[in-house]
């Protein structure tokens, strides 16, 4: 597969129109050795060879996938003049961009109101959620799934908050009874609803915790750094559509434009529905805002120095593809989707596999049949290996036996059980089920007939 290299000829052209902006400077002539650089970047390119294949829809393992062309060449672009996106004054017009981009995203979730921005990713944007919430609730607990990303513990830790794991019921949800019995305790300020669980693309039953926030009064925060684009998406099932339908109706969000949003790493993106948590970031700086009178990004942020350069992308990628149901982004997640409910029948039907619950948005887990767990965790990683030597990269889980014992009548002689995992979050997988497919059914029969 050709690495698509067709739009580097506009690249040149936006160069030279970025060059004209800066006619009236006296010329700066850099003393570039491009000998040199031609031999260190034909290093670079022989090292970059060995990866696994992320670009190309073979690769469905972790939620890895390339930025789109508008999204790649408007970072480049911007590497030109590397804007600091902390202050106005290191990234004048990118934070414009950034201001415009993060309030889009806002509106995709119906907050008109809102404050915001863009991180280097979804830990740090979880991190500043639950910073104010710490603020707003000092030293009472934040409580998320056992399916929540992990880093909620271990930002918990960071920020010195109590945390509590909720288990989770049989479809890898946040179990509500559990939940429940937490909040009677007392003591919780924050709860974390998962819209897209990293391992399994599960979606907290959002509309019964907002019924429980009603009773209890606690701080709601929505982490959607996976599933979050998916508000856009038609094809959702009835108890998933819910979910995000309210997702508008939480205290702050956090979505990763690097995921489904077709950037590059790092850019994650944090609001807050409530525009007076800026208070609790007000801070004094001796020479970052000297020359504006402008809110700063940097006066509503905990990084500091940021790359403007994340901003320009996803600003011009939401000019080419705008945030809409009916947009091209959205049938690239209605693609997904499809996709991966292809695969899972196609699973769900052949008795090697075993299955527990259809995906929700576009993550599939089964595993091959046996009659233990440590059996089905040998078989996972073996047809895990066997696909990889075939060109087909997979992903391998560990779920608890309390997530999937109602659903699997075998011997659990092993607490947790290795699963195979699918993400086919590029709108390419659709078509290519089918030769996935070929692939996983061969080297599964190889491996277990």
């Amino acid at each position: 597969m050709a690495l698509e290299r067709k739009s580097l000829s506009i690249l040149y052209e936006a160069l030279e129109r970025l060059e004209e902006g800066f006619n009236d400077l006296p010329d700066s002539d850099m003393d570039l050795d491009t000998s040199a650089l031609r031999t260190v970047m034909m290093e670079v390119a022989e090292k970059m060879r060995d990866n696994y294949p992320y670009h190309h829809p073979l690769y469905a393992g972790q939620m890895l996938k390339p930025p789109h062309s508008i999204a790649r060449l408007a970072y480049m672009l911007a590497m030109w003049i590397n804007p600091n996106n902390h202050a106005l004054d290191g990234g004048r017009v990118s934070s414009v961009m950034e201001k415009e981009a993060v309030a889009d995203i806002a509106r995709m979730f119906g907050w008109e109101t809102h404050l915001g921005h863009l991180c280097g990713g979804g830990t740090m944007a979880n991190m500043e959620a639950l910073w104010v919430s710490g603020c707003l609730h000092p030293g009472k607990k934040i409580v998320a799934s056992e399916q929540a990303h992990y880093t909620h513990s271990r930002l918990s830790e960071v920020l010195h908050l109590p945390f509590q794991f909720i288990p989770c019921d049989s479809r890898a949800k946040m179990d509500l009874n559990a939940l429940e019995d937490a909040l009677k305790k007392g003591n919780v300020g924050t709860v974390v609803a998962t819209m897209g669980t990293t391992a399994a693309g599960s979606v907290d039953p959002l509309p019964d915790i907002l019924d429980l926030r009603s009773k209890y009064g606690f701080r709601l925060h929505a982490d959607a750094a996976y599933g979050g684009y998916f508000v856009l998406a038609k094809n959702l099932d009835v108890e998933a559509r819910s979910a995000f339908d309210r997702i508008g109706e939480v205290d702050s969000i956090v979505i990763d434009p690097h995921k489904h949003g077709l950037q590059p790493y790092g850019c994650g993106c944090v609001l807050f529905k409530e525009p007076s948590v800026g208070k609790f970031y007000k801070h004094d700086s001796p020479y970052t805002y000297f020359s504006s009178a402008e809110l700063h990004l940097g006066e509503i942020s905990l990084e500091c120095s940021r790359a403007g350069a994340s901003a320009v992308a996803l600003w011009a990628t939401m000019r080419m593809f705008p945030l809409t149901c009916e947009g091209t982004l959205a049938r690239g997640l209605e693609n997904g989707r499809k996709a991966a409910m292809a695969l899972f029948g196609k699973i769900q039907a052949d008795q090697r596999f075993l299955t527990a619950f259809p995906p929700e948005l576009d993550i599939v887990i089964w595993a091959p049949l046996a009659g233990k767990a440590g059996e089905i965790s040998i078989r996972s990683r073996e047809i895990f290996e066997a696909a990889a030597g075939e060109n087909l990269h997979l992903a391998l889980a560990t779920f608890p036996k309390t997530m999937l014992e109602q659903a699997w009548g075998i011997d659990w002689d092993h607490e947790n059980v290795v699963c195979l995992r699918s993400c086919l979050m590029k709108a390419e997988h659709l078509e290519w089920i089918e030769y996935i497919w070929q692939i996983l059914d061969g080297v599964t029969r190889k491996k277990l007939e």
